[in-house]
């Protein structure tokens, strides 16, 4: 018995050792991230524009990844159909019948079910707003990598249309979670201007790449590994990132959100005249890509002949041009700030110019040319826009920013919903070189509203804010923070302040207001 009660002692000590030693090594896990996000918050900033970026660039791929796959896919099923009814037909002229109407049902198919993600966003959005404004913006970005790791995982696994409509739906949803609160996340991480304006410029690249090489990506895939694996190789992505997510922001355990100020209501943003000019901007701009995306290989195949590979390549090309863009407007917006509309208006020209010229071209080589031009375009337009969004809410609202894109992501959802929808139509109806002829003077008549836009860089910093914490005091963590970081990180504001954080406020509302109330009003 002795022996026996020896080796249980010796097991028990064991036990207790092995979890002294686990929960040692939790404590020093746990230090060691706290050190990492206390002391260097530079390195945090930089990780979490990583995992905004991933998540931007897989909804962006699953977005078009569909593009080569998908109706292929679905004649396939129709085909199996057709073969039933064809067998159940018993005289040709009620088999032509039937697949006349069965032809015309499968456009209308493919039209509502790339269509139905915009739609599901465009509802969700302001929804979703609203909600990351009020628990801010880690939570919804989790919420809706995990809706997008399903919704990949369905689209791996669907077998009907149902299933795959359910899919895009699903997509849609989280991406109105997961972009949003990812580009709003940045706007809040990157408060001065200038680096605000590279790191939103990094987000539009991802966005940009994630849409031009997806349909190549999921071609070549979908032809020699199968259908499955294009999807199966996103859900890992999305799974990881969402991982990431977890352990970087922590969004169960922050306790930030809890003091965040109130954020202007959404239906406020969207009747403020310059958010109102910036989101017209950003769906007028973005009609010529989301119109063009289902109309242009059926032009391609009629005018010029092409072959698949060639439609499949379409937009390819037209990503570096995307790039540069992005780059150049950046540069541009760190030397010469106070252009931002005008970086705008010449994007909206060049999508116009390059929109009519479209139907012109006779051959692949000389398409590329125009299309090239558009993206080009879209990121002068989305470069200088998307931080000038940012900078209205400082200067004009509560620097909470998931209300005010989510406006920036309904602008983009108005024109992709419309696309596969009525772009057919409008071809069907009116043709091809018109459709592009309106879309261009569209671009090119909207481009000096952006005139509207010239004084927003000498509005002076936001004095609703001031006025948050001249009224009631600074009720919590975050208003403190929030102010000492802006007051910092803007010359001209005042930097020392008293005990209640009371006199030196008020003292600078009163001599801004007085040097910008005109602008403001």
């Amino acid at each position: 018995m002795e022996p026996e009660g020896t080796t249980e002692g010796q097991a028990t000590n064991l036990a207790q050792s092995a979890a002294s030693k686990l929960s040692q090594m939790s404590e020093r896990t746990k230090q060691l991230g706290n050190a990492v996000t206390i002391q260097d918050p530079e390195r945090q900033k930089r990780i979490i524009l990583v995992i905004v970026c991933v998540a931007l660039l897989l909804d962006n791929m699953l977005y078009m990844v569909i593009v080569p796959i998908i109706p292929d896919y679905l004649e396939g099923l129709q085909k199996a159909a057709d073969h039933v009814q064809a067998a159940a037909a018993h005289t040709n002229s009620t088999n032509s019948t039937v697949r006349k109407v069965t032809e015309s049902n499968f456009d209308l198919q493919i039209g509502v079910l790339f269509a139905s993600k915009a739609i599901v966003q465009l509802i969700v959005n302001p929804l979703s707003g609203t909600f990351i404004d009020r628990v801010g913006y880690d939570i919804p970005l989790f919420i809706g990598l995990n809706v997008m790791f399903l919704s990949t995982l369905i689209f791996a696994f669907a077998d009907n249309y149902a299933t795959l409509f359910l899919a895009r739906s699903m997509q849609g949803l989280g991406s109105a979670f997961a972009d949003t609160s990812g580009i709003a996340l940045i706007a809040d991480r990157y408060t001065e201007e200038k680096e605000r304006s590279k790191a939103l410029g990094i987000a539009l690249a991802f966005i940009s790449f994630g849409s031009l090489v997806a349909p190549p990506f999921g071609g070549v895939l979908y032809e020699f590994a199968g259908r499955r694996v294009p999807f199966l190789i996103l859900a890992c992505i999305c799974l990881i990132d969402g991982a990431f997510c977890l352990t970087v922001l922590k969004p169960f355990s922050n306790k930030e959100r809890q003091n965040m100020p109130v954020g202007t209501p959404i239906y406020k943003l969207m009747i403020d005249p310059y958010i109102a000019v910036v989101a017209g901007a950003l769906i007028i701009c973005n009609i010529p890509l989301a119109f063009l995306e289902p109309t242009i290989a059926n032009w391609m195949e009629d005018t010029m002949h092409a072959s698949q590979w060639e439609i499949g390549m379409t937009w390819f090309p037209a990503f570096f041009p995307h790039v540069l863009g992005v780059y150049l407007t950046v540069k541009l917006a760190a030397k010469y700030p106070h252009l931002q509309w005008f970086y705008g208006a010449i994007g909206m020209v060049f999508i116009g110019a390059s929109s009519c010229t479209v139907p012109a071209c006779k051959n692949f080589g000389q398409l590329m040319i125009p299309l090239c031009g558009i993206c080009f375009g879209i990121a002068f337009v989305d470069t200088a826009l998307l931080p000038t969004l940012g900078f209205l809410v400082d200067v004009r609202h509560v620097s909470v920013y998931g209300s005010v894109y989510a406006i920036a992501d309904i602008s983009y959802c108005v024109a992709y919903a419309l696309g596969p929808v009525a772009a057919g139509q409008i071809v069907h109806n009116l043709g091809f070189v018109q459709l592009n002829l309106g879309m261009g003077l569209a671009n090119v008549l909207y481009a000096p509203a952006l005139l509207l836009l010239k004084n927003v860089s000498q509005m002076k910093p936001s004095f609703s804010e001031r006025n948050m914490l001249l009224d009631d005091g600074p009720t919590g963590l975050y208003d403190t923070i929030k102010m000492e970081q802006r007051e910092k990180k803007r010359k001209g504001l005042c930097t020392t302040i008293d005990e209640n954080g009371i006199e030196t406020f008020a003292q600078r509302s009163y001599s801004e207001e007085e040097s910008s109330g005109g602008e403001y009003a």
